[in-house]
Order: C-alpha cells, then structure tokens, then sequence
C-alpha cells in the first residue's frame, strides 16, 4: 500500500482561536496505485494488477517498442533505443519513459503521448 497525506490548504487554527479538526480519516480507497517507473529494455515486461471489485489492469515495467504514427498518418511498431529528453533529468539518466518523454528510434525521435505505465504500451507520435 503506497502512503498518501493530504497537504494543509486551509491555516491551522480559526480566527477565533479554535484549532481546526480533521475532516475524516484515511481510507484505504483513497489510495493510488504506486509508480510503474517503465524503463527501456529488450523485451516488455507486464504486470497485472487487481483493483477493487475484481478489475483487472496491465502496467508497463519494461519496454522495447513503440507504435509510432508516422508523417503519412500510418502507425508502424518501431524499437525504441534510449530516451533523449524528460520532465526529469533523472530519468533520462535511469531510461524510465512518461507521458512527454522523447524516445530516440529508428526512424528519429519520437514523443510518448499516453500514460505508459498505466496503458501497458508506448505509443508515439514522429518529430
């Protein structure tokens, strides 16, 4: 179970000097699924996941390919080399792909336009 806190948006205490109560305690509902952290590799690797009600959903942990759509429109499944540029500098370092990730491939750089580790695929558009 991945920790969640809610941040303070309101002052502590009331103008009158009361101090404020908190509202509910935290639920184990409320709580995200953790980081998928999808990495460049060799082969795809997927995980699947239970939620709540018997649902059932893929992440990402590795990847070699991406559906690139081509200038023509075409979507063609393209190996995927290394990331170039990210959000964060760490992951391009570590090779984790995002939502807004440019990925190098064969036919140049590419960006991530769907939520990889959510998905379970790396779909892309051509730059």
């Amino acid at each position: 179970m991945e920790q969640y806190h809610r941040s303070h948006e309101k002052k502590v205490c009331s103008g009158t000097g009361g101090r404020r109560r908190k509202f509910r305690d935290k639920k184990r509902a409320h709580v995200g699924g953790g980081f998928a952290a999808t990495k460049v590799s060799d082969k795809d690797l997927k995980v699947s996941i239970r939620g709540r009600g018997g649902s059932v959903w893929t992440k990402l942990k590795k990847a070699s390919t991406v559906n690139l759509v081509m200038k023509d429109g075409k979507v063609k499944k393209v190996a995927i080399k290394r990331v170039l540029e990210s959000h964060n500098s760490e992951f391009v370092r570590m090779n984790i792909i995002t939502r807004g990730t440019l990925v190098e491939t064969e036919f140049g750089k590419a960006r991530v336009t769907n939520r990889v580790g959510q998905d379970g695929l790396v779909n892309g558009v051509l730059i």
